[in-house]
């Protein structure tokens, strides 16, 4: 089943700005946020909510809405034709093989290969990608963690020249050396590496048990990272030269480590703001009261006035998160959410009946909203 498109999810145009899309994209997930949808629909909600949430994480994203825009999903779904070193690597590496001594010559070589003295291909490593999973707090206070990552180092065996030891490498008689072989195609006579030797200029008659002639064992490190304060969902960082070795001595690729933030129990996050719902009972809505209210700083109170509706919103400033480009913390947004009375006993029944007749006999003017709306309809069949 093909994907929808991101903007027709988050129902908005390919010019939209940062500003529409955050706006398309809160008002997606307040709706099919898992917590306000319950029961046979929840299943779809959730879904929707997914995939809203898809479609934010790329589109809000510049470099990511960039790819999408001009391949669309292929270019930001690491599986639809992209490889560890980026968009068609695979297919990269081939290509740059084939006509990389041409380009070479014209434009001096290129990012991801090139040329030793004495005539071998080399090539940077591929970049990896490392998904760090962190709290809500983390992510707003900042952490030191540590990650296990796959590293490789010359082979204790061979000392890293992938043969037997007693033995060693021999020139490739092929390439004689240097790594390359021609080709002559029409009018065009190409270079690619040596099929032999595969770019090292070299055979290794009697490769090393250790590492099967790689000249490198494959062993797990320990790598420090310092998660800044105020990171964001999506965001990376970047760890130089500790990404796969390049080739024939070339540089090594980057490691990226890309942040997910788990959903919290509490709060949901839109940028540098929260947002929370806070039930309350009946009677503290018509009376109005004092009311705590949780914050990633701890407990902080609210008055609420006499006569709160259900889905008032009350702001409090600056108890939201610092982020890692912005001079101030966001806000938090607290939801009110209006608890009806459940299991009442026989006395608490007679009591709400009378507290009800009293308003009837009092009219419209305890329950505004009602006879705003029952006019309205009035209207609607006349």
């Amino acid at each position: 089943m093909a994907k929808r498109d991101y903007y027709e999810i988050l129902g908005v145009a390919k010019n939209a700005s940062e500003d529409d899309i955050k706006k398309a994209y809160r008002k997606l997930a307040m709706k099919y946020h898992p917590d306000r949808n319950q029961g046979d629909d929840a299943k779809a909600a959730e879904e929707k909510f997914k995939e809203a949430k898809e479609a934010y994480e790329m589109l809000s994203d510049a470099q990511k809405r960039a790819a999408y825009d001009q391949y669309g999903h292929a270019g930001v779904d690491p599986n639809a034709g992209m490889g560890r070193g980026g968009p068609g690597a695979e297919g990269f590496g081939g290509f740059a093989e084939a006509f990389g001594d041409i380009f070479g010559d014209i434009f001096g070589g290129g990012q991801g290969g090139g040329r030793r003295g004495g005539g071998q291909q080399v090539y940077r490593g591929a970049d990896l990608s490392y998904a760090m999973e962190i709290t809500l707090e983390e992510a707003a206070n900042g952490k030191d963690s540590q990650i296990r990552i796959p590293s490789w180092d010359n082979c204790d065996t061979c000392g890293g020249t992938g043969a037997k030891p007693g033995t060693k490498a021999k020139t490739c008689t092929t390439c004689n050396g240097s790594g390359t072989v021609h080709m002559r195609q029409g009018f065009f006579s190409i270079q690619q590496s040596c099929p032999h030797c595969h770019g090292t200029g070299k055979i290794i008659p009697e490769p090393c048990t250790a590492c099967n002639g790689a000249g490198k064992i494959k062993r797990q490190k320990t790598l420090e990272v310092k998660i800044p304060a105020g990171i964001n969902e999506g965001m990376r960082i970047r760890s130089a030269g500790n990404g796969e070795p390049g080739q024939n001595g070339g540089p090594p690729g980057d490691l990226y480590i890309e942040i997910r933030i788990k959903p919290h129990e509490i709060f949901e996050r839109d940028g540098d703001d929260l947002h929370c719902t806070v039930p309350i009972g009946l009677t503290t809505a018509a009376l109005g009261g004092t009311v705590e209210v949780p914050t990633l700083s701890g407990k902080v109170e609210i008055e609420l006035p006499e006569g709160t509706q259900h889905g008032k919103t009350f702001r409090l400033r600056g108890k939201g998160i610092k982020g890692i480009r912005s001079a101030y913390p966001g806000d938090l947004f607290t939801h009110v959410s209006i608890e009806t009375p459940v299991k009442l006993t026989e006395h608490q029944r007679k009591l709400l009946k009378e507290l009800d007749e009293s308003f009837k006999k009092g009219g419209d003017k305890h329950s505004p909203n009602t006879k705003s709306w029952t006019d309205r309809v009035k209207d609607l069949f006349k």
